[in-house]
């Protein structure tokens, strides 16, 4: 079982999560056709490479400064709102302090908390807008009572990939309060929110990744 997180884990992580949406990114642009541009799908694609290309070519061993760095990559991802607010949330991770070179499950539950805190302060949607904080919520919440609990990363990212996925399924029922979404009201009930599936996607992703890092 994984009892940290290290550079390699890291890497691990986000390449379990680049598969996912890369996998998933046409149906991530066909939900996004239904209230958006369509293009959700190709930001995201973008987003993960940035992940991928980060971790692997920084030089630094220090996850918190992997993690900033990852942060402003995905930023500069011309996509609109979402590559700005998971520029956020990673870029957050890396503010906590931890040790330089791993984190343990309460670290890496402070470093989502951590992001998801810098998330709130430039985004106001709550769980139930039909956001993606709808999945990021109960992922990072998840990932905090596992932790609590004693639980190990791994375990902890599955407890935490399972919430992302309810929350994003949960999407369906409600009605957006937020970008062009908002003005189709009731016409987008049924439709889950694509970003928040792409939450669900990589937290998935993350779990798996791990997971596949334990066997190798």
């Amino acid at each position: 079982m994984t009892e940290a997180i290290a550079k390699n884990e890291l890497a691990q992580m986000f390449a379990g999560a680049a598969m996912k949406v890369r996998e998933a990114h046409p149906y991530l642009s066909q939900l996004d056709s239904v209230a958006g541009d369509g293009d959700h799908g190709i930001t995201m694609l973008r987003v993960v490479e940035c992940m991928e290309q980060t971790v692997h070519h920084d030089s630094s061993n220090n996850l918190s400064t992997l993690l900033r760095d990852t942060g402003w990559c995905v930023m500069g991802v011309d996509g609109g709102a979402s590559s700005a607010l998971l520029g956020t949330f990673l870029k957050g991770m890396g503010d906590v302090t931890i040790d330089e070179k791993s984190m343990d499950c309460r670290n890496m539950a402070n470093a989502f908390e951590a992001g998801l805190r810098a998330v709130a302060k430039i985004s106001p949607a709550q769980p139930g807008d039909k956001t993606m904080m709808d999945a990021l919520c109960p992922a990072v919440s998840a990932f905090r009572a596992a932790a609590a609990g004693g639980k190990n990363v791994e375990q902890a990212m599955e407890d935490a990939a399972t919430a992302a996925q309810t929350g994003a399924d949960s999407t369906k029922n409600f009605a957006a309060r937020f970008g062009r979404a908002k003005f189709l009201q009731e016409k987008a009930l049924g439709c889950p929110d694509a970003g928040a599936v792409s939450i669900a996607l990589l937290f998935s992703g993350f779990s798996s990744g791990l997971a596949q890092e334990r066997k190798s």
